[in-house]
């Protein structure tokens, strides 16, 4: 057992892109982004929310970076039916399917090709029954670096109906990590939530943000639009008016900006976060220290046939296509 974890250890292996005074590193377990560097004032600042070594993603419970799936949010009762065939799934939390079971694809050895400095691909071969889930799934992920933007095009090609619906899960933190995202400014493109239960788990139903909490049409501090620190994990339905979905500033002067083609994004403020390991430099993993911008598929939308499905077909082979930038403005 030893070995083998010894050989796992091993193989966690690390691919830093880069193009000006930006980088990034990528890791070949779970397409984990583990850093990103922002020149700012003469400093490099981190701004996604990471472990100091590569190889301390191998126990990773808060989700840290990675392409969270093959489907990404929770599945109501770890089961789900096609055509009248039921599926039991891999449950991880509760009675519940979260991020695709234990075993996801965020927490698996991914083959890992370089494309120089600025781009990297991935691809993991997901078998018929893994964690549950039916059919072969070829996945594909290539990240790459233009500036100040990190693109993300995710792709799956499947031998049979299948559901997919992929998450990328960085935790940012535009003032380093040093201090709490509760005076992070949001502005999102979303109108609507859909609505769950006491374990957040989708019912199918939405419901308008207006004179909520939940109303980031126009932006607003975290700490105005939550003064009672309840705290955000939340599914926000996109209108896509504006190629921008999310917008958000911090007191220092950088500024993220992100476009999505998913009708969904989970909004996460890290309310679980802990310090499992050593983080980055300066880093402080803890509650409120963090948020999530998680574009996906319509949440448990496998149990839900009011939702637009998340099924993939041999025919119809699943893409995502995710930019994220991050500059002082």
């Amino acid at each position: 057992m030893g070995a083998r974890a010894s050989l796992e250890r091993d193989s966690v292996k690390r691919h830093r892109l880069s193009d000006g005074d930006v980088s990034v590193s990528i890791l070949n377990l779970g397409c984990i982004t583990q850093d990103w560097r922002v020149p700012l004032g003469g400093e490099h600042i981190p701004v996604v929310l990471g472990y100091a070594s590569p190889q301390d993603y191998l126990h990773n419970p808060n989700f840290l970076g990675p392409i969270a799936g093959r489907v990404a949010n929770r599945i109501e009762n770890a089961s789900f039916a096609i055509d009248g065939e039921r599926f039991d799934l891999v449950a991880n939390e509760g009675d519940h399917c979260l991020h695709g079971g234990p075993l996801g694809i965020g927490k698996r050895l991914w083959e890992m090709s370089p494309d120089g400095d600025k781009a990297v691909q991935l691809n993991l071969r997901s078998e018929h029954g893994d964690q549950g889930f039916p059919g072969r799934v070829d996945f594909e992920v290539t990240i790459s670096l233009a500036g100040n933007t990190l693109t993300y095009d995710m792709r799956a090609k499947v031998d049979r109906p299948t559901p997919i619906n992929l998450a990328q899960h960085s935790y940012y933190n535009l003032m380093g990590g040093s201090e709490d995202i509760t005076r992070h400014r949001l502005c999102l493109a979303a109108e609507s939530i859909t609505q769950t239960d006491s374990q957040n788990i989708a019912n199918g139903q939405t419901q308008t943000v207006s004179g909520t909490r939940y109303d980031f049409t126009s932006p607003k501090e975290l700490v105005t639009a939550d003064p009672s620190a309840l705290g955000y994990d939340q599914n926000f339905v996109l209108s896509h008016a504006s190629p921008c979905a999310a917008k958000v500033t911090a007191p220092n002067g950088l500024s993220l900006r992100l476009e999505t083609d998913q009708p969904c994004l989970q909004f996460y403020t890290a309310s679980k976060l802990q310090s499992w390991h050593p983080p980055l430099s300066e880093q402080t993993h803890a509650p409120f220290y963090g948020l999530c911008l998680e574009p996906q598929g319509y949440p448990n939308a496998v149990n839900i046939p009011a939702f637009p499905k998340t099924i993939v077909t041999p025919d119809h082979p699943y893409r995502q296509l995710l930019k994220v930038s991050i500059c002082a403005e």
